[in-house]
């Protein structure tokens, strides 16, 4: 049912959440499972801008999670890109032809006006997606 599930990660406290989910689901139907970190780049300048992570905190932090699930048994595939994450999110699983995106979801803003990166990917996504509260 679920041949392909993309995983998109971050340091947040929901993306570790989430990865008991991803465990079962990879698990339970034998899925190929992709692993998704997105150094984001800022829309527009900002005057003075926040520290954002680098591509060696991503690495590290795909390699953890790549480590976390070979504990499990779970071979994983993983993907560092840097863009706007939702548009990137939803461009890499189409890519891997996933058949599900699992996120967590830290519930930030779903109002038009500040658009979480959940809602973005489940308004844009080309496949079916599972949000872990």
């Amino acid at each position: 049912m679920f041949k392909t599930v993309l995983f998109p990660i971050d340091q947040s406290r929901a993306s570790r959440e989430a990865a008991e989910t991803v465990t079962h689901v990879v698990q339970k139907y034998g899925s190929r499972l992709v692993i998704l970190s997105v150094l984001e780049q800022a829309e527009a300048p900002a005057p003075e801008p926040e520290p954002m992570a680098d591509h060696e905190t991503i690495a590290q932090l795909l390699a953890n999670a790549k480590n976390i699930f070979a504990e499990q048994g779970i071979e994983a595939e993983i993907i560092e890109r840097e863009g706007v994450p939702a548009f990137t999110i939803c461009d890499v699983a189409d890519e891997v032809d996933a058949d599900l995106i699992i996120m967590g979801c830290r519930g930030l803003g779903l109002t038009e006006e500040s658009e979480s990166v959940t809602n973005k990917v489940i308004n844009l996504s080309p496949c079916a997606v599972l949000i872990v509260p």
